[in-house]
This record gives structure tokens, sequence and C-alpha cells, in this order.
């Protein structure tokens, strides 16, 4: 599916490494798979040696060089006429500049490297659109694709590198069919607009998706042509596509061995066998197997040819992941004190990708406030459970949270199911059950609450953990009744947060809205770990966790209602360090609907981030601004952006 880059001119012309004849009669026409066209490129005229002599010649400098000799740090200069944008595109390609920046020294490398330049400019120029380039590359001032392959050089003081782009191209003439029924060429792939090699590939790369979209897997690219007019600094591109023959999903074959039973493979990947092919089937098949954990690695390929009948069979071949893991963690807080955990998984409990995950933890060791909280859970997670974008689970859990503000022993049972609609939209739905004992300010109560949650996600973000655009909403309503002490109502949540990055400033601005409200029971007939509190790295920074709550009648619980805002400036100085700054209000009210009475608090700060392949590692460090529950100064330390 390359682009063909093939060159043609008068025999008076002189193209190569320079690019052009500087003829304004020249009109070329290439025809070699872009960025590999400089492969045809033939070197200086007047019997200097071709491309392949020079291949030829540095194999067997390499050959006979025997050993390696030393040298100092080579000079680089860099001359010509780029402008400074593509003057740091060039370097930022160079190999001699990775040379340079590397300290290296060997001659060989040295000079295999100033041979190679020529190679790396030129693609770099002609995805820039700049299709009659000069370039020369000297070693000492001999031009380095001129050495001679036998002379034995001890030693490379200066290179320099002189770079004349010329004229940038712009397209005369466009024309990629046939087309399938609506496909979205680029825009910039037009008469008139610059002649960049990357816009024609993604021409090309889009017919083609198009084309396999619309149910033709065997699509090809027939024929494609550049012809570049030097003198009006002009390409016209022709690019013939073939579709081949509309197929429907054959059979999905399976040719690895897996713990997962077949029939479960069958049922997560959902191959529509006889429906028209489409590509993003097949992705979507990937995705579920993966979306599991059972399985390291998922490979889904397309059988060469097709079945008379007018179908494509699929194979797929999966390598299981190790069944079982078992984990450690433990965290301390000044404050909050030592938090040790566990829990152990097993990916393909019964052999169906099922996932059973056991967890233990105790919290508050040690803590300032409040006493020891124990955690004991477990929960079963079915995949392609009434159909192959949905999953089950069942979880129960027991606990006793000994909080500054209420004492609860408490088990909980939950039945969950979740459907994916998309990659970034998923709703959820399902049964909760909770039977709690409390002992707090209102007294000693029992609790037994059976409630209804329904969730949305829509998540748009770049990245989960360092997004830099997008937005990402949340929402959880859920209407519950109590059998003893409480009351019916419903508990009503949302989390909404938007991120926008200015063009290549380095600034991401984020913003983040919160809120909660319980609507119909009380304070008093309210589960307490269902009341609402800020305060804390999740909501409000710079003050102490959960300090900000509501007491009437000196009775101190949680609020019925609540929201918090927060706005974050992060400037990105470094590709792998950020410097943030961020502000939190939050508010927690003593009734539903907001327009009670309730407390307000507020902490601001100053962030660091040292980003890394698996996210940002982040330092906050926050005071009070406002509100009467501040205690000096708060640190906070994670892995990825507070929201």
């Amino acid at each position: 599916m390359g682009i063909l880059y093939r060159g043609y001119a008068r025999s008076d012309c002189f193209y190569g490494f320079e690019g052009s004849c500087g003829l304004d009669c020249c009109v070329k026409t290439y025809d070699l798979p872009i960025p590999r066209a400089v492969e045809h490129v033939t070197l200086m005229k007047n019997g200097k040696l071709s491309s392949l002599k020079i291949n030829l010649a540095f194999i067997v400098l390499l050959v006979f060089a025997g050993v390696s000799n030393s040298a100092r740090a080579f000079e680089l200069v860099w001359t010509g006429t780029a402008s400074e944008d593509l003057l740091k595109s060039l370097q930022n390609a160079s190999l001699l500049e990775t040379a340079k920046r590397d300290n290296v020294t060997d001659v060989q490398e040295i000079i295999a490297n100033a041979q190679a330049e020529y190679r790396r400019l030129i693609s770099v120029l002609y995805s820039e659109g700049f299709f009659g380039p000069r370039i020369h590359v000297f070693v000492d001032g001999r031009e380095a694709a001129t050495l001679p392959p036998f002379q034995r050089v001890t030693a490379v003081s200066k290179i320099q590198v002189d770079v004349t782009p010329g004229s940038p191209f712009q397209f005369n003439r466009t024309d990629v069919s046939p087309l399938a029924p609506e496909t979205d060429l680029p825009e910039g792939f037009a008469p008139g607009k610059p002649a960049r090699t990357s816009i024609i590939t993604n021409a090309t790369t889009r017919a083609f998706q198009a084309w396999r979209a619309a149910g033709h897997a065997k699509v090809e690219v027939a024929g494609q042509r550049l012809t570049a007019n030097h003198k009006q600094s002009t390409l016209d591109v022709d690019i013939d596509m073939n579709p081949g023959p509309f197929l429907r999903f054959g059979n999905l074959t399976i040719s690895s061995e897996s713990y997962v039973r077949e029939s479960r493979l069958r049922a997560l990947m959902d191959l529509p066998s006889g429906e028209s092919f489409d590509p993003e089937d097949l992705e979507d098949g990937r995705k579920r197997l993966h979306r599991t954990g059972a399985f390291r690695s998922v490979t889904i390929a397309e059988a060469d040819d097709p079945n008379p009948d007018g179908t494509l069979d699929i194979d797929l071949a999966v390598t299981d992941e190790k069944p079982r893991r078992i984990a450690f963690e433990a965290e301390l807080e000044s404050r909050d004190g030592l938090s040790v955990s566990t829990y152990w998984i097993h990916r393909n409990i019964f052999g169906g990708a099922e996932r059973l995950r056991l967890e233990g933890e105790i919290s508050g060791i040690g803590a300032q406030t409040g006493g020891i909280d124990y955690i004991l859970s477990a929960e079963l997670v079915r995949p392609a459970t009434f159909n192959a974008d949905s999953e089950v689970a069942f979880r129960i859990e027991a606990s006793q949270i000994d909080d500054p503000f209420y004492f609860m022993k408490q088990f909980e049972a939950a039945f969950t199911f979740t459907r994916v609609i998309s990659d970034e939209f998923q709703v959820a739905a399902g049964l909760l059950y909770q039977r709690s004992n409390v002992r707090d300010d209102f007294g000693n109560r029992q609790f037994s609450t059976f409630g209804v949650p329904g969730m949305i996600t829509w998540d748009k973000r770049n990245d989960q953990l360092d997004a830099t655009s997008g937005y990402y909403l949340r929402g959880t309503v859920m209407p519950f009744t109590d059998f003893m002490e409480g009351a019916s109502g419903t508990y009503i949540e949302g989390d909404a947060r938007a991120f926008f990055t200015p063009g290549n400033s380095g600034v991401t601005f984020a913003g983040r809205f919160q809120f909660g409200s319980i609507i119909g029971p009380t304070r008093a007939t309210t589960p307490p770990d269902m009341l609402f509190y800020t305060g804390g790295g999740g909501s409000v920074r710079g003050q102490p966790y959960q300090s900000n709550n509501v007491t009437v009648g000196g009775i101190t619980s949680g609020g019925l209602s609540y929201f918090t805002v927060s706005g974050e400036v992060r400037y990105r100085f470094r590709a792998a360090m950020s410097l943030v700054a961020f502000y939190d209000f939050g508010f927690v009210g003593e009734t539903s609907d907001f327009e009670g009475s309730g407390n307000t608090h507020s902490g601001a700060g100053l962030g660091f981030r040292y980003h890394t392949d698996f996210g940002p590692v982040r330092i906050d460090l926050a005071a009070p601004v406002s509100g009467n529950t501040g205690d000096g100064l708060q640190l906070y330390v994670g892995i990825g952006q507070a929201f």
C-alpha cells in the first residue's frame, strides 16, 4: 500500500541527493515506495558513484576496516537556507546529531552516519513538501557520498551539513479512485495545499480503510504515480484502487491452545459469520478478549484467500496470561496512619475467563483520629454474559469502620450488570443490599438497606492518567429503601471533568465539578457511609480528609448534599516534568436541595509531576485558603493526575 516515487528526467538533468535538475523545463514522475523513495536516487553526475555502488562500497569498508578507529568528538555545523522550524525537524531526524549528542568517536560509525544522512534528511524534506532539495554532507571538506571505499580514514574533526530545500511544492491534481461510498479524504489532500507525503499516505490509507469497512477485505493499491513539475513547484497525484470482491465473514478457526474453553473464546470473539466483512468487528473482538485479563496476547488473522461462496475465514490465536496473581500493598500517612492490604486474583477460575478477586485491608493503624478499619471482600466477574459486550459481577464484603464520626459493622452484597456500548461509553445497573450496625452521635442504630443503582460513564479523555484534552462524565442514581431504622430515598452523585490544551503551548487547563444529593431521608435515617464529606486529595486539597461536615443540635455528621469545584493549570516545561497550580472549593449542605445551611472551605497549592510510561508521579503541596477546617500544609503523593 506504499506510495510510489519514480524519477525520469532529460539526459542533461541532474537529480539525486540534490533532488532537482535546476532546469525550468524539468518534469519528473515519481513511482517508488515512500519513504523509501530515496533508495532510487542516483548520486552525482559526471561519473560519480551510484547509490548502489555507495552501498557496496560501504559494505566493503566495514568488512576490511578491521578494527574500529577512535577519534575525538567531531564538530557538527548546519548551513543552508532551511527555515528555523524546518531545520529543527531535520536536526531531530539527523543521525549525526544523535551521534554528536551520544559522543560517538568511532570513525567508521561517524562515516556510516554521514553517508546515511542523505536518506534521513530527504525523507523529512519530502514529508514537508520539498521535492527539489539540494543536500551536501561534507566530512572534513569532502562529500561523504564520494569517500573512496578502500581509503582508511583515521580521524574526523568537522562535518558540515548543507541543506537548500528549494521551493515548497503544492498539489496541482489529486485523484484517488475508485472510492468507497462516504470516504472521508483528508482536507489537505486538495489542489493548492502543501504537497506533503504524509498527506498522500493518509489519503491512500483512508481510501484503503473505507473499502475494507465496506466489505472489501482484499482491497489493493493497484497503481500510483506522482508527477512533479519543478518549473511550477507543483505535484500531481494519481492513485488507483482495486477494491476486490465484496466479502462476508466466514468461519472462526482457533489455532492455539488455551485453558479458556473454546465455546467461551467464540462467545468473547463473537464473529458475525455470514454478515458483511468489517474490520471494526475484528477489533471489537480483540478488545473484548483483552478486557478479560485472561490473555497475554491476542492475534486475529484473515485468511489469505476468500472461500468460493464469498466468505472469508478468520483465525484466532491467544496466549494465556498466568492464571493467578497475589499482591501486597502498604501505605503510610502522618495523619491517617499505616494501611496494609493484599489481594489474590484467579483470571480463569472456571475455564470461561471468569475472574475471582479476594481482598483484605487493615487501615488506620496508629492514626491520629478514629480507630482501625477492617475490610474483607470477594468479587467474581463473568464476561460475555447475555451478550458479548456485557459482563456480570457478584461481590460480597464485610467491614468494620472506626471513623471519627461513627463506628459501623457492615455486610454488603451486590450484583452488577455492565454493558460496554463503545470504548468511551458504558452503562451499568444492579442490585445492592447492606446490613449495618452503627454507633454515632445519633445513638445506636441498625440499617437494612436495599438499592437499585444505575450508572453511566462517558470517557472522552485522550489519556486516563494524564489527560490534556477531552472530557469525562460519570453519573450514579440509586433509589433505595430501608427495612429497619432507615428511610427510603434516592442517592444521586455526579463527576464532570474537562481538559483543554491550546496549540503547542505545553499549558493544560483542567477543571472538575463533583456533586451529590440524598433525596428523601434525614441525616438520622440515612446510613452514615452514604452521607457526604469534603476535604482531602479527592476533593479539596489543603484541607484534612473528610474535615468538612455539618453540625446541627450538637450532632456532627456528613451532609445530605455536597459539591466541589477544582481548577488546575498544568505547565509541561520538560518532556518528563511539569508544574501544576491548583485551587479547590467544597460545600457540604444540611439538606438535599443545596439551599439550606452548610459549610464551605477551600484550599490551593502547587504540584510537581514526573511523567513516566505508566503515568505521572504526582506530588502536591497545599494549604487551606478559607473555612475553619484547616490544619496546616497537606502533602499528597500518588500516581496519575489528581483528576
